[in-house]
């Protein structure tokens, strides 16, 4: 599991500690407006009593007109200073959700490189001659042969629960971890009806696997003779634990979320592990573009409770061969100050 090192969140601290710059400076332009109406206040009695006093306060007269201009000088400046304040807060808040649909992106990216190296595995192990020989002959010895050689690339690539191989009738005839499963039918699976429909490589959605205990995405390829008939399938079951190593280095806050979602908006990634396939994604702005297909953005939000919500989303864009599942990448920062 990667470590996530300080230096990692300083920009999200940062920013915190703008924000709280930003309130305690809005406070100081505040105290000031609030002084300059007392200000103003003064000016207007002291015009007043010198109008009362007649003659003899006309010299306080001219010192009240000066305080008034004074005070109007110091409200037309202290609201100049009001209107920076808003427009650095502004400019800091994009420049920080841009940092987050970075992170977004970056996030998609090595999850789409991962799974295209993944697909890339099937294709090459599905072209051994003796998983080609396993396929056509679906001789005892030979399977267990390369039974053995699944299990050698298992215990090599780490990355995988089981490789497997069906006939055509969707029967498996050898497995690298689940000798279980060796004989059992899995014609009624869909992703065997989609690779013996289709007859081209197939990457199932990550889903809950019972064989393995565990989330998983398949990978499924035809296995060709020499003359090009299709006589069999290689399957790989991908161990979902290792794209954590992505999603736990992303640089993000603590208190920060980093949520992967499929097509229909569930987490099937999070920080959080118990959010899987527990938690449909808000339907934010920053969320339903995503999920519509847009590829990189931000939004800044402000959330039920009235904090300010930085949250930046990607949507795959696959990788070579690897089209992706349509799944899409939020990073979503709550800040203190609002």
């Amino acid at each position: 599991m990667a470590v996530q090192s300080s230096s990692q969140t300083d920009v999200s601290l940062s920013f915190q500690e703008l924000l709280s710059s930003y309130s305690k400076m809005s406070d100081i332009v505040k105290s000031i407006q609030n002084f300059t109406r007392q200000t103003e206040l003064l000016s207007y009695n002291s015009s007043i009593e010198a109008a009362r006093a007649g003659t003899a306060g006309k010299g306080f007269d001219v010192i009240s007109k000066e305080i008034k201009q004074l005070a109007k000088k110091s409200a037309e400046s202290n609201e100049k200073s009001a209107e920076q304040l808003d427009i650095i807060k502004v400019k800091v808040n994009e420049v920080f959700a841009a940092r987050m649909a970075d992170i977004a992106f970056d996030t998609i990216d090595k999850v789409d490189r991962n799974l295209f190296e993944r697909n890339c595995d099937v294709q090459a192990w599905a072209t051994f001659d003796k998983v080609i020989e396993a396929a056509e002959n679906e001789d005892e010895a030979v399977c267990r042969q390369i039974s053995l050689l699944l299990k050698n690339l298992v215990d090599i690539y780490e990355v995988y629960y089981d490789v497997f191989i069906t006939d055509m009738k969707g029967k498996v005839i050898a497995s690298g971890t689940h000798w279980e499963i060796i004989g059992s039918d899995q014609s009624a699976e869909e992703w065997f009806k989609e690779i013996a429909a289709q007859k081209t490589p197939t990457v199932n959605d990550m889903h809950y696997l019972d064989f393995v205990k565990g989330y998983t995405v398949g990978y499924n390829c035809p296995i060709f003779d020499k003359t090009r008939r299709m006589c069999g399938i290689l399957s790989t079951r991908f161990n979902w634990s290792f794209i954590y190593d992505i999603i736990d280095s992303a640089r993000i806050s603590p208190d920060g979320e980093l949520l992967l979602l499929n097509s229909e908006g569930l987490v099937i990634g999070s920080k959080k592990r118990q959010e899987v396939f527990d938690r449909i994604a808000e339907k934010t702005p920053a969320v339903q573009k995503a999920l519509n297909g847009a590829i990189y953005g931000y939004s800044i939000e402000t959330g039920h409770d009235g904090a300010l919500r930085i949250v930046g989303y990607a949507h795959t864009r696959g990788y070579n061969a690897y089209k992706g599942k349509n799944w899409s990448v939020i990073a979503i920062e709550t800040m203190s100050g609002k």
